[in-house]
């Protein structure tokens, strides 16, 4: 009988043991609380960590001094708020002293984007993202060479990107179609990529399906926008279009990695910094590890939902994603473009099992950049920041993969 009791208690036992460790994990994956995302996103901004890159942290503290709750509008609203000065004053400035004005824009246009972030899903962080755009393009008056806003018809609709190109250059130039992730958006792409100009490599930045001013949303189908760029791109009697590259981050890496397999044939290669493959849309990563991720500052899964074609509910998600899987779609393993993967093994956004699977795939030897100590993209804070990767790693490979122009003075 005793036996009986004791195999009962240590049944019990082992049953509370389960659960207390699900409520561990579900505490561990709940989101921030206001209060925890304004700490950990002045700290983000100390340091120079994502999505903060650039902001100034006194600007940061003062604009969360309004935010009490968090209501989207009121976080926009807090931001707005001194983006606005920083614009007004950059808008007085421009005669006087241009050169302030124009660091002015880019602070009013940070300030602004991180108002409207992850994704513009109210009126309020609507009206902060359209300030962003209006801020950039103001700071982007200054560029020489300058940039062209362009328009690409698609479907009815139209796709806008910003294309910047090398200044003089004698005969046409290579270019990198460069697509953002998640919640970063073309406006970061074109201010990052203006350093591949120098060496005589021009770009063309456009918002990746169900991001920022994207005509579609997410789908098996989506890839056929960027096919789009592609043709556009290749009609410019300015660009070669036989040295055209694409460049993605996260979920901009995704269609990287697919363009590189669906048009290897009008790709030089394709570069990809964590990009998701497989594990990443299976139900079981959807619940347990995107849902309420530290690592990204707040509010990923409803971000990473308001992208796909047709989904408006948890379980409509994790129905949808599989089909995304390239596994899924009989894609991966197919003949491919060159391509460099950049990835990082702690990475808790996007399943370091996907980057070794693409990695393991295809017909062509690929180059891996893989920081054991890295997070999302491989970056790691004070080691190896965004922008040190970007500089390092990607430019690099991209100016060899595409080759500089015959001619072309490196400056």
């Amino acid at each position: 009988m005793k036996s009986k009791i004791h195999f009962a208690f240590l049944i019990l036992f082992l049953l509370c043991a389960v659960f207390a460790s699900k409520r561990l994990c579900a505490q561990e994956r709940s989101e921030r609380t206001i209060d925890e995302i304004k700490i950990e996103a002045v700290r983000r901004a100390e340091v120079g960590q994502y999505p903060l890159i650039g902001l100034d942290p006194g600007d940061v503290k003062e604009a969360f001094a309004s935010i009490k709750t968090g209501d989207k509008d009121e976080w926009a609203a807090g931001f707005m708020k001194v983006a606005d000065r920083c614009f007004d004053e950059a808008k007085s400035l421009e005669k006087s002293d241009p050169t302030k004005a124009n660091a002015d824009y880019v602070r009013a246009w940070r300030l602004y984007s991180f108002g409207r972030w992850p994704i513009p899903a109210s009126p309020g962080k609507q009206r902060s993202y359209e300030k962003a755009i209006a801020s950039f393009l103001a700071h982007a008056r200054f560029f020489d060479p300058p940039l062209e806003v362009v328009r690409i018809p698609f479907e009815g609709k139209e796709i806008i990107g910003y294309l910047r190109l090398p200044k003089n250059a004698k005969q046409p130039v290579p270019l990198v179609i460069a697509v953002n992730g998640l919640d970063s958006r073309k406006e970061d792409l074109a201010e990052s990529f203006g350093a591949i100009l120098p060496f005589g490599v021009g770009f063309l930045a456009v918002d990746g399906p169900g991001t920022g001013q994207n005509p579609i949303k997410v789908s098996e189908t989506a890839d056929r926008m960027l096919s789009r760029v592609i043709d556009y791109a290749q009609a410019r009697p300015q660009i070669d279009k036989n040295r055209i590259a694409m460049h993605g981050v996260s979920w901009g890496a995704y269609w990287a990695t697919k363009m590189a397999i669906v048009e290897r044939g009008r790709l030089r290669g394709a570069s990809a910094q964590s990009p998701p493959v497989d594990k990443f849309f299976q139900k079981d990563f959807l619940m347990n590890s995107l849902l309420g991720n530290r690592e990204y500052l707040f509010d990923q899964v409803p971000a990473l939902m308001n992208i796909l074609e047709g989904v408006h509910t948890l379980d409509e998600m994790g129905e949808f994603l599989p089909k995304m899987s390239l596994v899924h779609q009989g894609l991966l393993g197919k003949p491919m473009a060159p391509m460099l993967i950049m990835a990082g093994v702690l990475d808790t956004q996007v399943p370091i099992d996907d980057i070794y699977l693409l990695l393991s795939k295809g017909d062509t030897a690929k180059e891996a950049w893989i920081n054991p100590k890295g997070g999302h993209l491989g970056r790691q804070v004070g080691v190896w920041p965004d922008p040190l990767i970007f500089k390092q790693v990607i430019i690099p490979w991209l100016v060899k993969t595409l080759g500089t122009p015959a001619g072309w003075e490196i400056r």
